[in-house]
């Protein structure tokens, strides 16, 4: 049984259709109109335990809302969200102790108290006892270097620091099931790749994990499974891998020679690959479909022409994959 599951989850906002200024208010008094606004739109969605899933669109394509939905924020407008079986609205106290939520453009600290006594509130509110309290607090410092900023008053964090404490703040009580809403926005490179590798242990540890995010390195190496929403509908639900398998099979060789040769003879020893002359005579960018053409097959092909001095091979990643799904230039099917 999944332990997040959602069918044909749908939300829809109502806004006042009103002509601009004072008139136009006075009007709307007397003659209401209105907008609906599809932010969701008959969304069918099932994880199971311990599955990290990666949830990604454009700007406003219903992302947050749908972890709103998920997570029991908002009420859907129609369709029906369970959490391990439970209604979110329902049973609201039981899902609460077994999600943890974290919105980048959002904090759930309190805005005057200290680091470590929003900590200790949320503690007792989900009544962690003392000594696991320890335990995931010490964890969380040496991830997220919390100990410079358990001190600091809730106002006074920066962007970085916010991010860092609200993180610990969404796990502290060892939810089962965790939504990251751009839960790496503000923080440095180093931090960065510290919480992913914390994502990573807490998902290899059975936790179920959904992240939102536009930085697509977070996505890499964690999540296996990628859904891509856009206008409110799910466009792509499929293995992460297995978009780059199908979209994503081109590499690029770069190559630089010892001496010049004639791109007829690289393009000759090298059928069905294309070859170009980059930013000097001495070097070569060979593009092949990888499951017709190996690196390795490449290079040995090209030192039978000549002295290679270096090379390397670029990698597609599902970024590129996915801003040609944005611009329209592919559709996943």
């Amino acid at each position: 049984m999944p332990i997040v599951e959602a069918r044909a989850l749908t939300k829809v906002f109502r806004r006042p259709d009103k002509g601009p200024g004072l008139a136009g208010s006075v009007k709307h008094l007397f003659a209401r109109r209105f907008q609906d606004k599809v932010a969701v739109d008959h969304i069918d969605l099932s994880i199971e335990a311990g599955e990290a899933v990666a949830y990604v669109g454009p700007n406003g394509a219903g992302k947050s809302t749908t972890v709103k939905l998920l997570s029991g924020i908002l009420v859907p407008t129609q369709g029906e969200v369970r959490i391990d079986g439970l209604h979110p609205q329902r049973d609201r106290m039981t899902v609460a102790h077994r999600i943890g939520v974290l919105f980048g453009q959002r904090t759930q600290l309190w805005w005057d108290l200290p680091v470590a006594e929003s900590l200790a509130v949320l503690r007792d509110i989900y009544g962690v006892d003392p000594a696991t309290y320890r335990k995931r607090l010490a964890r969380f410092d040496e991830v997220l270097e919390l100990g410079e900023i358990l001190t600091v008053v809730g106002r006074k964090l920066s962007l970085g620091q916010r991010m860092r404490a609200d993180l610990a703040a969404a796990l502290i009580h060892g939810p089962q099931v965790v939504y990251l809403d751009e839960p790496t926005i503000g923080l440095d490179l180093a931090v960065k790749e510290r919480v992913r590798e914390f994502f990573r242990s807490i998902r290899d540890e059975g936790t179920t994990v959904m992240l939102t995010s536009h930085d697509l390195a977070d996505i890499e190496g964690f999540c296996r499974r990628l859904v891509i929403i856009d206008e409110g509908r799910i466009i792509f639900d499929g293995d992460l891998e297995a978009v780059k398998d199908r979209y994503a099979r081109e590499r690029i060789l770069h190559i630089e020679t010892a001496r010049p040769v004639p791109l007829e003879t690289l393009r000759a020893s090298l059928p069905g690959a294309q070859v170009t002359v980059e930013d000097s005579p001495l070097r070569y960018a060979v593009r092949f479909d990888r499951f017709t053409m190996t690196a390795g097959h490449a290079v040995t092909a090209l030192a039978g022409l000549t002295d290679l001095v270096d090379f390397r091979v670029d990698e597609p990643s599902i970024e590129d994959v996915i801003r040609r799904v944005y611009s329209g230039e592919l559709v996943l099917g």
